[in-house]
């Protein structure tokens, strides 16, 4: 069970619902494939996850750029100059070919980093959803990043929170039957959601010891409101894509 937790701080997100949000103490299992992608200055704008040593997974919609944009591995505080960070460029990115930028539909990219990563103790790749899993509605699964919650826009510590998987019909009922796709998968509604700056970031679930990447965060409410389900690219839905991806480059 999840107990890496050194602060809990209750308050209120920008609809006026009260949500509770967790600063992580440590980096674990669930967090070790978690990076930044940040701008040369140092400014965090998506997360996404590392899925082997050259690759990682993030949002269509971050729109990232080769040799311009930095992934920043094995980070816990933004704002520390002591974590044994590794701090990557992107030789290659690859967005779904079927993207669509007003639904959301397929949002998911690929980054081919610029060198090997090397594995760490905070720096660990994550194991993929396959085309068949079948994730449980009422599954409590996690999802971390650095995204806005409702004291700051851009946090310095990792933040982490607990949501639960929604199956797709009761999704459809509350966005609407068109709004969500095969490709999303559909959490939270239970007092915390991903805001702005979370985009890309995993959404993972654990069995028998295992962390299993099942999402990447896509869009929420747009005023982050906790009663209403975050929505992620489906991996499981999009394995055989990432899968031919990556072998042919």
């Amino acid at each position: 069970q999840f107990q890496l937790v050194s602060k809990v701080t209750m308050f209120y997100d920008l609809s006026g619902s009260e949500t509770l949000k967790l600063k992580i103490e440590k980096r674990d299992q669930s967090t070790l494939l978690l990076v930044s992608l940040q701008h040369p200055n140092g400014f965090h704008f998506c997360g996404g996850s590392l899925i082997n040593e050259n690759w990682v997974l993030t949002a269509a919609q971050c729109a990232v750029m080769v040799c311009s944009h930095r992934v920043i591995l094995g980070e816990h505080n933004r704002g520390s100059n002591d974590e044994p960070i590794q701090i990557q460029l992107v030789s290659k990115v690859i967005t779904h070919p079927l993207y669509n930028r007003a639904n959301f539909n397929n949002d998911i990219a690929l980054l081919k980093l610029s060198a090997p990563v090397t594995f760490t103790p905070r720096i660990s790749p994550v194991c993929l959803a396959t085309s068949n899993t079948n994730i449980l509605p009422g599954t409590r699964c996690f999802t971390t990043g650095w995204g806005q919650t409702a004291t700051t826009t851009s946090p310095e510590i990792l933040q982490q929170t607990v949501v639960p998987i929604i199956s797709p019909a009761v999704c459809r009922q509350i966005w609407g039957q068109s709004r969500i796709t095969d490709a999303m998968i559909c959490a939270g509604a239970s007092g915390s959601s991903t805001c702005q700056g979370d985009s890309g970031g995993p959404l993972v679930c654990e069995s028998s010891g295992v962390w299993t990447l099942v999402g990447s965060v896509s869009w929420e409410r747009s005023t982050c409101d906790p009663r209403f389900p975050a929505v992620f690219a489906s991996i499981s839905q999009l394995r055989s894509w990432i899968d031919k991806t990556i072998s042919s480059n």
